[in-house]
């Protein structure tokens, strides 16, 4: 389990029956969780503090329950890198705390090269593995699919005042724009990718994780430079096994490049228990 337990501007207070309490610098919010299935056992004052809740409906979808008058965005710390913090219509706030694994992991990674280091981050959402690299000082390229992301990121990346850093955002089908930087010849020395379990480009191109993550991860591989730094792959997938990954990475970078591989589940700690809820799993190769 790879623990994010080094942040001040974000707490995972409390959780049961089925929901978390979580503190966003000044701002603390109450979202469902699935993965919370066991009952409530903690101080229920503390939950009368949130300033939203968020609430399913039984038809889908849901919606913010504001206790109290919230900014339209806010902005969060980790280290020297900031994000802009807005809860969305689907639940989320644009930035998943437990990712700051490894930002840390890869930050150190690309400073201990000791060389220009490229980085392609695919499914790159709000651009927090991209502020991460780009703050490292890598060249950076960040492509999604939905143009709202990609702005976001833009606005992170300015927010760590990384505005003048080499980051090259592009708004496209992962697929198609790896195939056409394979044709161009394009080359990086680190991988980064966070595939959801279904998807479509901005074209219809559809997306399903157990048919199209393995042809994918070999694609990328002709995109690898001659020395690469590192592949990692996020998934959020309900009952993928970290295994499967240690397996894809196996039967790819393994294959072509040797290194290693550490496959693991990546959690965040709850304060009010000392329990750790789990948050998606990873797979990291290295050179």
């Amino acid at each position: 389990m790879y623990i994010a337990d080094q942040w001040n501007d974000y707490e995972l207070i409390d959780t049961g029956d089925g929901d978390k309490l979580e503190r966003w610098g000044n701002v603390t919010l109450r979202r469902p969780d699935p993965q919370i299935i066991w009952p409530f056992r903690g101080d229920r004052q503390l939950w009368t503090s949130a300033d939203a809740h968020y609430h399913r409906s039984s038809t889908g979808g849901g919606n913010w329950d504001n206790k109290k008058p919230l900014p339209e965005r806010w902005t969060v710390r980790y280290d020297e890198l900031s994000f802009h913090i807005k809860p969305t219509s689907f639940k989320h706030t644009g930035l998943f705390p437990e990712q700051a694994v490894n930002w840390s992991w890869m930050m150190d990674k690309i400073r201990s090269a000791d060389r220009p280091i490229r980085v392609l981050n695919l499914f790159a959402y709000t651009g927090g593995a991209t502020v991460a690299s780009a703050a490292a000082g890598a060249e950076v390229c960040h492509v999604d699919a939905a143009k709202g992301m990609v702005q976001w990121a833009k606005e992170n990346a300015a927010l760590s005042g990384l505005a003048d850093r080499p980051v090259r955002y592009i708004t496209d089908d992962v697929f198609k724009f790896v195939q056409r930087e394979q044709r161009r010849g394009s080359k990086y020395d680190a991988i980064i990718m966070d595939p959801p379990s279904y998807g479509r480009g901005p074209g219809g191109e559809m997306w399903k994780l157990e048919s199209s993550l393995f042809p994918f991860l070999e694609s990328c591989m002709d995109i690898l430079s001659d020395k690469p730094l590192f592949m990692l792959i996020n998934s959020y997938t309900t009952g993928l096994s970290p295994q499967v990954l240690h397996n894809l990475l196996h039967m790819t970078a393994g294959k072509r490049f040797g290194g290693s591989i550490h496959c693991g589940e990546i959690g965040l700690p709850i304060s009010a228990s000392g329990l750790t809820l789990p948050c998606g799993i990873l797979g990291r190769w290295e050179a």
